[in-house]
């Protein structure tokens, strides 16, 4: 006999973690189940790496609402100010959280311990947690989807959320297509020590060569993620410590100080993935599985824990059965712009950014100037940041 669950979801890192948790902080009542493929262990989670991500001030109220994140954690910093500049162009902007009348923009967090901290939260929860464990059958009946797990366990599940990132093999057992555009360029990640310390002021630096974004990070450090063509990722990737960091600070330049130290680094490739549709039967995909986008304006975690915020609203409020065809629609409807929105803005950054024409250089920096001289105009950029969007609301 299957065990009987409203909700199963299909992953347990960041976005599925927060997912569950908020879907059982709402909804006290339901039965919830978690599977999660890699037993999270003292020194190895791969969805738990070395890299930090971006919170938007939108997102840190979620989850302060759910007590699911501390603004004095020793793993988080404020970013205070954003100053973004055009290599070589007179174009730049800065945004501060004074502007806005609000404590900070956002937040950076060490996903290694974020991570830990909300798989800690699930194993005290009254969620069902398989891990490690995983899908390797789905059955689809009339009232629920059957799961079948690598343990031989049967899961039944009303309304079965995937959120086992960009790979998700969950998406891929039922058949929901991914469509995926590789960028040219690849991601260099590291931490970054900084002589002075960081005043939490995060920046974001067009180059020739791809983007650069430094977020500040407890320690003094700043969290780098340093975006170039794929060719170049293994030569800058080979260069020793101190020839690492004098090529940043002649590519960076001294607006951020001066750069003492840098961590491990790692590279990742980049693409542009989106699924082919977010729901199924009695079926929502989230988070990465649902969408992959380039790191230049930090948005993919809050992309994701928007989707979070939708569907454990829609779960506490809708009037439509859970999971039912009803109830995934105005998921699907709910969601669908701000993702659109969201992807379209980032792909297009990329491509402008990456752009060496002059007639778009010079375009990029009458846009930066006039940001800078008119307040209103970046209005809309520092709400995009803090994650001020709208949620659709027709049904």
């Amino acid at each position: 006999m299957a065990k009987q669950f409203d909700v199963v979801v299909i992953g347990g890192g960041l976005v599925g973690a927060s997912c569950a948790l908020s879907i059982s902080k709402k909804n006290p009542s339901l039965h919830i189940a978690v599977v999660e493929a890699n037993q999270v262990t003292t020194d190895y989670h791969p969805s738990f790496d070395d890299r930090s991500i971006a919170l938007a001030q939108q997102s840190v109220e979620y989850l302060q609402s759910l007590n699911l994140f501390e603004i004095n954690a020793p793993y988080a910093a404020a970013i205070k100010k954003v100053s973004v500049s055009d290599k070589g162009h007179f174009g730049k902007t800065h945004i501060q959280c004074d502007e806005f009348a609000k404590p900070s923009l956002g937040y950076v967090v060490e996903v290694n311990p974020f991570g830990r901290a909300l798989h800690q939260r699930l194993t005290q929860s009254n969620i069902s947690l398989f891990c490690p464990n995983s899908v390797t059958a789905i059955k689809q009946n009339a009232e629920s989807n059957e799961l079948t797990l690598q343990s031989s366990e049967k899961l039944s599940a009303k309304l079965l959320v995937i959120a086992d990132g960009a790979q998700s093999p969950t998406r891929h057992l039922l058949g929901l297509g991914f469509n995926t555009q590789p960028y040219e360029q690849g991601a260099i990640i590291a931490n970054i020590e900084v002589a002075g310390g960081h005043n939490h002021h995060a920046f974001e630096r067009f180059t020739q060569n791809g983007p650069m974004a430094l977020l500040p990070m407890s320690n003094n450090r700043y969290s780098l993620v340093w975006c170039m063509r794929q060719e170049h990722i293994e030569q800058h990737m080979a260069l020793s410590e101190s020839d690492f960091l004098s090529v940043l600070q002649t590519t960076f330049g001294y607006r951020a100080g001066q750069f003492i130290k840098v961590g491990m680094r790692a590279s990742y490739p980049l693409v542009y993935g989106q699924i082919e549709s977010l729901t199924a039967h009695r079926t929502v995909v989230i988070g990465n599985a649902a969408h992959a986008i380039h790191p230049i304006a930090g948005q993919g975690f809050n992309l994701g824990l928007r989707d979070v915020q939708v569907l454990s609203d829609l779960i506490a409020n809708s009037e439509h059965d859970l999971g039912s065809y009803a109830f995934t629609r105005q998921y699907l409807i709910k969601r669908s712009d701000d993702i659109k929105t969201v992807m379209t803005l980032t792909d297009a950054l990329v491509r402008l950014f990456s752009n060496s024409s002059r007639v778009l250089a010079l375009g990029r920096s009458i846009g930066l100037f006039s940001m800078d001289l008119f307040p209103a105009f970046k209005a809309p950029l520092a709400k995009q940041l803090m994650g001020q969007v709208k949620q659709g609301t027709r049904l």
